[in-house]
């Protein structure tokens, strides 16, 4: 992220394209001690990596994993990795304007601070919260409905590798040249090529387009598992609240997706081969591409939360010993929101002028989808009346969604008044309003599912006394750090800019920052966390039954074991599965191998040729663009060439590895 203003020059060479040394930031001392720090940390994982020879059981046992609970924990890791990058971001901007009050600059210049933010939105939302709910969706559905596994596991390594891809081509752009500096959602004029120049927003462009791809094809993957891989017995409105959650999700993802995908094409065109889509030359719009791309922006809130859902409703009922009161309300309002959320994405522009009628109607489908999203509420706070209650790690974070993720909402529903809007949007009160319920939402429900669903994954339970330290520092960080956001916003404090005239302002940002700093430390009890329940994983073992046997999945052990299954599942009915949860109660103990896909890795090189591919594009490298693209295709078509030879293990095979540990 370079911080100088000067842009270097755009002549091409044959074989860089526009690459050059001047694109590499050498004299920006903030990104030398990143890159050091990084580099450094890198050696050290290697070399650890080495002495311990870890290398051949992480290509066998995760990087070439086909199996889906391996490919969640994997989309967990990533999450927490880039939401370590994607927070350092957050208290650079915070630290920044809590320095930059009146005449003071602060730390960061306008150009560097408008990469941080846009870096911060995308790496949050994309390969943070995407990657987290998608995690726990991977992970946990398939038990959850019985299945051996997804529908297509190869598919699945694909998706997560090309995640990956996305993540990682992020990621260099911190090292060579810059990110985009134009908002997460990169509206034109100002992502075109003539205030654009450089390749910031094609880092942006091929990073989504490439993640995108793993995304679409995961929720396919995921809907089809579903549908047609449910235990025998088990009918739609037999399923556990996630699984709902995540099917609803899913198919938002396969509908909305490729709207961003196709929005997204045309802004390429238009940066790449003077097309003019969203110009105002030659009969283009920018307004097209605001409608397009909230089109798909708002479908995605609840590509996000809807998991979430899910995720407290299996808590809730699960700590306060009852089922979800009102299963069938819990589905058909999980389905309303579903249907609403393609009818308010002109809300995000209100201010743009499209009229009182249009303006007044996207108000009210606004306010009316809180009202499923109410009987959600109330429902689970119906399932806590008169149950047994135990606030334990899990049931903490719920009740703290419960509190901040209400407020959250009404400040939604405030801000869906036209005339409020209008005042409000610019401001920072909106950005308050956005993580009131992306953090108290999101966040909190992938801090619940890890510490609920830890057990079911690893067998022993995490620290019950780190957990309660990470929750406390989470949400009183949060309250400081995003409360005077909202006073600040009334004030009329204006979002994206780093530096304000009004020295009046400063406390409530250095509250802000303090407050970031509280959440800081949160993250830091989280890892902690990891570390010493695993160096204690013995006196916290659970056997086959953490938490009291309520989280059993259809019988599987805990950890599940990679290939094994039990052999009879029947389902009678909805009732089936909270009686199992409550007695421990297993249809049937005999664990034997099943017929499943091979480890691959041609899911990892494919997104290998997409990363070298995108990075091509984006300094203007043909050849290697091209070289990469034809890469991928022989790699693409030699794997359907070995597919009947290599992706199966036989039974025989699969108990004999097995019985040699190594696929433990």
């Amino acid at each position: 992220m370079s911080t100088n203003m000067t842009q270097p020059s755009e002549t091409l060479s044959p074989i860089f394209g526009r690459l050059s040394l001047d694109w590499i930031p050498y004299h920006e001392p903030i990104l030398i001690g990143t890159f050091a720090g990084v580099a450094l940390g890198g050696l050290l994982v290697l070399g650890l990596m080495t002495y311990f020879r870890l290398w051949v059981p992480l290509w066998k046992n995760w990087i070439t994993t086909v199996d889906h609970k391996k490919i969640g924990i994997m989309y967990m890791v990533l999450g927490f990795i880039m939401m370590v990058r994607g927070f350092a971001d957050a208290l650079m901007m915070r630290a920044q304007q809590a320095m930059a009050a009146g005449g003071a600059e602060g730390y960061l210049p306008p150009h560097h601070f408008d990469q941080v933010f846009t870096a911060h939105g995308v790496i949050m939302i994309f390969f943070v919260a995407m990657a987290f709910v998608t995690g726990i969706m991977n992970y946990v559905m398939p038990l959850q409905i019985g299945a051996r596994d997804v529908a297509f596991p190869f598919l699945n390594n694909f998706s997560f590798w090309m995640t990956v891809a996305g993540a990682l081509l992020v990621n260099i752009s911190l090292f060579i040249g810059e990110f985009a500096r134009v908002g997460w959602l990169a509206f034109p004029p100002l992502s075109g090529s003539a205030f654009s120049h450089g390749p910031g927003v094609d880092y942006y462009l091929w990073a989504l387009q490439i993640a995108g791809v793993g995304t679409t094809l995961s929720g396919i993957n995921l809907i089809a598992t579903i549908l047609k891989m449910r235990a025998p017995g088990m009918k739609m409105m037999d399923m556990p609240i996630f699984a709902w959650t995540s099917l609803i999700t899913n198919v938002l993802i396969v509908i909305s997706f490729p709207v961003l995908t196709a929005t997204l094409a045309l802004l390429t065109l238009d940066r790449y081969l003077g097309f003019h889509f969203f110009t105002n030359d030659f009969g283009g719009n920018a307004m097209m591409y605001i409608n397009l791309i909230w089109i798909w922006g708002h479908p995605e809130v609840y590509i996000l939360i809807i998991p979430c859902f899910g995720v407290f409703s299996e808590i809730v009922s699960t700590f306060s010993g009852k089922p979800i009161f009102g299963y069938k309300t819990m589905v058909w309002a999980t389905a309303c929101i579903m249907v609403l959320s393609f009818v308010v994405w002109l809300h995000h522009f209100f201010t743009m002028g499209s009229g009182a009628n249009v303006n007044t109607f996207f108000g009210i489908t606004t306010m009316i989808i809180a009202v499923p999203t109410g009987v959600k509420i109330f429902n689970w706070l119906f399932t806590m009346y008169k149950g047994r209650v135990r606030l334990e790690v899990p049931m903490l974070w719920t009740i703290g969604f419960l509190i901040t993720f209400t407020i959250g909402g009404m400040t939604g529903v405030l801000l869906a008044v036209p005339p409020v809007d209008f005042q409000l949007h610019n401001t920072l009160f909106l950005i308050a309003h956005f993580h009131n319920v992306i953090i108290g939402g999101v966040v909190f429900a992938v801090y619940a599912a890890v510490t609920y669903w830890w057990p079911k994954a690893f067998g022993f339970k995490l620290s019950e006394k780190w957990g309660r330290r990470s929750f406390w520092f989470w949400f009183v960080g949060f309250y400081f750090a995003f409360m005077p956001l909202y006073a600040l916003g009334l004030m009329g404090a204006t979002r994206r800019v780093n530096m304000y005239p009004d020295a009046g302002w400063q406390p409530y940002f250095i509250v802000a920052a303090f407050g970031a700093f509280l959440i800081l430390l949160g993250i830091v009890c989280t890892f902690i966390n990891f570390y010493v329940s695993i160096m204690n994983r013995k006196a916290l073992a659970c056997g086959n039954d953490p938490w009291d046997g309520r989280t059993l999945e259809w019988a599987t052990q805990s950890p599940p074991a990679p290939y094994n299954f039990p052999q009879e599942i029947h389902v009678r009915g909805r009732e089936e599965f909270w009686r199992m949860k409550q007695e421990g109660f297993a249809w049937s103990k005999d664990y034997a191998p099943i017929h499943m896909p091979k480890g691959t890795a041609t899911g990892a090189l494919l997104a290998a040729g997409a990363l070298v591919f995108g990075f091509a594009m984006v300094w203007y490298i043909w050849w290697l663009a091209i070289a990469s693209f034809l890469g991928m295709l022989i790699i693409g078509i030699g794997h359907t060439f070995n597919y009947n030879r290599d992706y199966y293990i036989p039974v025989d095979e699969v108990a004999e590895t097995e019985a040699k540990g190594a696929l433990a």
